[in-house]
């Protein structure tokens, strides 16, 4: 993933902060030798003090073998995209029909060493990491080896610690472009609000802010 200086996060917490509300990714693995990469779209919880993240998958899925073969895999989260259309970003000396059109997206990957895990107790505690993430008002039964109900599913997954060793962050949203077009671009999306642009909206507003509050120049 190309990262220009501009679409570069701050630092690690707005990527982490991100990362946090943004938890249904793609696993990319390495096929078997003599087959292609497989990718498994899953909900995962990343948890920033131990630099893991964790999920689990049911046992009969194609991607143990890859795994066990090759552990390096990468966990790819996109979202909060949309489309710029070119005119919204003609510069203030061009015509509107000469302005290049483009995407904007917030990405997040994360290289990491795959931990598969198999003992009952440490899979129970896994999925009760899961269980806190996603559900943190609780609603359902703890989960605990040989114990009901959920106890005798255990058998039929498998945990799986992602163990990061490289994060790539990227936020897009027309940092190159001067603050007067930037602007433009954010009362076009505001006034389009269609799926994705309150979002893109929200991290370019919130960007333009975080580079003038750093200049101490205020924003128009």
């Amino acid at each position: 993933m190309l990262i220009h200086p501009w679409d570069a996060p701050a630092d690690d917490t707005e990527w982490q902060h991100w990362l946090a509300a943004h938890d249904f990714g793609q696993l990319a693995a390495n096929g078997l030798p003599g087959e292609p990469p497989m990718v498994q779209p899953l909900h995962f919880a990343y948890d920033p003090a131990r630099r893991e993240a964790v999920t689990h998958l049911a046992r009969p899925n194609p991607l143990w073998g890859a795994l066990e073969d090759r552990p390096t895999v990468l966990l790819s989260v996109v979202d909060d995209y949309t489309f710029i259309p070119g005119p919204w970003q003609a510069t203030e000396d061009q015509p509107p029909e000469h302005g290049v059109p483009t995407s904007f997206y917030a990405a997040v990957q994360l290289t990491c060493t795959a931990h598969v895990v198999d003992d009952p107790e440490a899979k129970a505690a896994l999925l009760q990491r899961q269980m806190g993430h996603f559900q943190p008002d609780g609603g359902s039964a703890p989960v605990a080896a040989g114990e009901a109900p959920y106890g005798r599913l255990l058998s039929g997954i498998r945990g799986l610690r992602l163990e990061v060793r490289e994060v790539r962050a990227k936020f897009k949203y027309g940092g190159k472009r001067s603050e007067a077009v930037q602007q433009r671009v954010s009362e076009r999306l505001a006034q389009r609000d269609g799926p994705g642009d309150a979002a893109a909206r929200s991290h370019q507003q919130r960007r333009l802010a975080a580079a003038a509050a750093s200049t101490g120049t205020p924003t128009s």
